[in-house]
């Protein structure tokens, strides 16, 4: 029999050792070496973002300014601040200094001295500083360190051996922020998190986080079909229905509240019950996971590991290990959190994408890689974790077999790119449905109202290097053509479309290619039990695979997604390719009440698209088909760009495009 020890303390000990705490979030300042002068920084924030509020350097989203502004990631940049301590603080045994989020290579030095050197974009970093806090005037001042020229000079040591894909690998930071095929490349720095000083006497006591129960149970057994992969929840089969989540923006400390509460929203309002946090981005912020909660949206939470290799030195193993520790504790009492998965695609890249050849990986040197790889994410990743969360399930990788693997159509969850990458049509899905969908999609230009904000006039052509610069997919126009060819136009029509009517048909296609996907997963029930889209949202102005564009607003593939994956209807297939449809020209009649707009046509009507003064709004419903006098009633808000407007309703469908050239 084990005995219990209960130790005592007197209420008057633990209040006093609940540390008080100031914020040190004002009075920064960052320091621009081509004038040798310091400007006004904001805490937490970004050095692009600095940049761009003491009118620096330009908008970097807009036109091909993305080119124009590389040279901030390829710099140093420095950061202080000057502040006082209260008494009540400064009388403490222990103080510390605590930086929630430093991003990401950075020496802090207070008073003169040396107190940290940070590495790790995830991990909170805190030191102590009793002995060299002052009452008054404390100097804090931050170097940050390129992370372009870091990762560079750690690959540059490790020649010839070189890490595929890309020296990104060896950084703890946010892996997108190094560019990817749905956005730009800027390498931020910067206190992206807030700071603070804590003080207290004996030892610390903190609030920790209690870790929650989950009711969701990950079930993967042998069955008729293969091995399954499904959630379940109370014994009961979840079939998931959802999408893959990226970061809401490139500068991430300009995301707030209400931008994370209208892209949830939006995932809820399409009848989402799961998100997949990527594990290219970041570990979200709280208010993320606390809407979820409230939602009632599963998360699949990656670990930040996405399309690399891994280092193996005992120090990137130990950073490591401090990220997960912090993670998963801050993460663990949040219900929505279903899952834990180790990393994104990497196990599909080293056997299938030819790393080995193209990075003259072989012999000792791909064993050693690989054995780096299993000892991270199937030895210590699964150890950490459990550690810190002994409830959730976890998995190495996602997918487990790549789509071009029979295998993945019978184990385990599949991204399945044969449509899109392989040039693959929609109907592949009645033949290579996986178990669980976990990535696949569409892509399409983003809406009118979001390229007029990243153009000017001049640029709005369809092979515009600006547009072209907001296209980050390998022969990204060249497949979207090819899809659109396919199904809703010949080639001759679709070389002589202007760029608006070449976007709207984009958003048809993607709308088309969505419904028809998910109503054929669906229909496979229960062999597959679950689909997650490729992708729910954008970090900038994109042509990308996202239903909603960086603008929060829907694109037309969210309204084809709402309907998908609703619980009380079951989805269906089109007979016929949008191309193959005798279309006539309509006649509208359109009225107006509060808030709503009635719209009818006299002949069968394809996608209707309404937009007010030529501006995007929130439509209850829009790229919609009209049956021969059908009144459709459509409820709206229109965006603060047209509030105090006199209404103008602008509307286009399919007809329009196809016969108009």
């Amino acid at each position: 029999m084990k005995s219990l020890l209960i130790i005592l303390f007197p209420l008057p000990y633990f209040l006093n050792a609940q540390p008080i705490t100031k914020e040190l979030n004002s009075n920064w300042q960052f320091y621009y070496p081509a004038q040798k002068k310091w400007y006004k920084a904001e805490v937490p924030g970004t050095i692009h973002t600095d940049l761009l509020t003491s009118k620096l350097i330009p908008d970097p989203y807009y036109r091909d300014n993305e080119a124009k502004l590389q040279w901030i990631g390829e710099r140093d940049w420095q950061y202080r601040t000057v502040f006082d301590v209260e008494e009540k603080i400064f009388s403490k045994d222990r103080i510390n200094l605590v930086f929630d989020g430093l991003d990401t290579y950075a020496v802090i030095y207070l008073n003169g001295k040396l107190i940290l050197e940070a590495d790790n974009m995830f991990r909170a970093w805190e030191a102590n500083v009793k002995g060299i806090l002052k009452r008054k005037n404390n100097q804090l001042q931050i170097i940050f360190f390129s992370a372009q020229k870091k990762v560079d000079s750690i690959a540059k040591r490790d020649l010839p051996l070189i890490l595929p894909d890309n020296p990104r690998v060896y950084a703890r930071k946010a892996q997108y922020h190094f560019g990817w095929d749905w956005g730009p490349k800027f390498l931020t720095c910067g206190i992206w998190k807030k700071v603070r000083i804590e003080g207290w006497n004996g030892l610390r006591f903190t609030i920790q986080n209690r870790m929650a129960v989950s009711t969701v149970r990950l079930i993967q057994h042998p069955d008729t079909f293969g091995t399954g992969f499904y959630f379940e929840k109370e014994g009961k089969p979840i079939y998931a229905k959802g999408a893959n989540w990226i970061p809401g923006d490139m500068f991430l400390p300009r995301l707030k509240k209400e931008d994370y509460r209208r892209m949830l929203l939006s995932a809820k309002a399409a009848n989402m019950n799961m998100l997949r946090v990527w594990g290219g981005g970041i570990y979200e912020d709280d208010v993320f996971y606390d809407l979820c909660d409230s939602l009632g949206m599963m998360v699949w939470q990656d670990l930040m590991f996405a399309g690399g290799m891994v280092p193996g030195d005992e120090h990137f193993f130990n950073n490591v290990r401090e990220e997960i520790r912090y993670q998963v504790e801050r993460l663990r009492n949040h219900p929505c959190i279903v899952l834990w998965c180790g990393n994104n695609e990497i196990d599909e890249a080293w056997h299938n994408w030819g790393w080995q050849d193209q990075f003259n990986l072989h012999g000792k040197d791909s064993a050693g890689i690989w054995n780096n790889y299993n000892r991270l994410f199937n030895d210590s990743l699964r150890k950490w974790i459990r550690e810190a969360d002994e409830c959730r399930p976890y998995i190495t990788t996602s997918p487990m077999h790549g789509w071009g693997r029979k295998e993945s159509l019978t184990e385990g969850d599949s991204h399945y790119w044969g449509l899109w990458w392989g040039l693959e049509d929609w109907e592949v899905f009645k033949n290579k449905t996986g178990r669980f969908i976990s990535e696949y999609g569409m892509q399409a230009m983003p809406n009118t109202g979001t390229i007029n904000s990243c153009t000017e006039t001049g640029d709005r052509t369809r092979n515009s290097p600006v547009i072209m610069a907001h296209q980050k997919a390998n022969e990204g126009f060249r497949k979207l053509n090819h899809y659109l060819t396919r199904y809703f136009i010949d080639s001759a029509k679709l070389s002589h479309l202007s760029l608006d009517d070449y976007s709207y048909l984009t958003q048809c296609l993607q709308y088309y290619i969505l419904k028809n996907s998910i109503a054929t997963q669906r229909s496979q029930y229960p062999m597959n039990m679950g689909t997650l889209l490729w992708q729910l949202n954008d970090c900038w102005p994109v042509a990308s695979w996202s239903i909603t564009d960086y603008s929060r607003e829907p694109k037309a593939a969210w309204y084809a997604v709402k309907e998908a994956y609703r619980d009380d209807v079951v989805p269906q297939t089109d007979s016929l390719y949008p191309k193959d449809l005798a279309l006539l020209k309509p006649h509208f009649k359109v009225s107006y009440t509060t808030g709503q707009v009635a719209i009818s046509a006299d002949v069968l009507t394809k996608y209707v698209c309404l937009s007010f003064n030529g501006n995007t709004s929130f439509f209850s419903d829009n790229y919609f088909d009209l049956l021969p006098g059908e009144t459709k009633k459509i409820n709206f808000i229109p965006t603060g760009r047209v509030k105090n407007q006199t209404v103008e309703v602008k509307i286009k469908s399919l007809v329009d495009v196809l016969t108009d050239h």
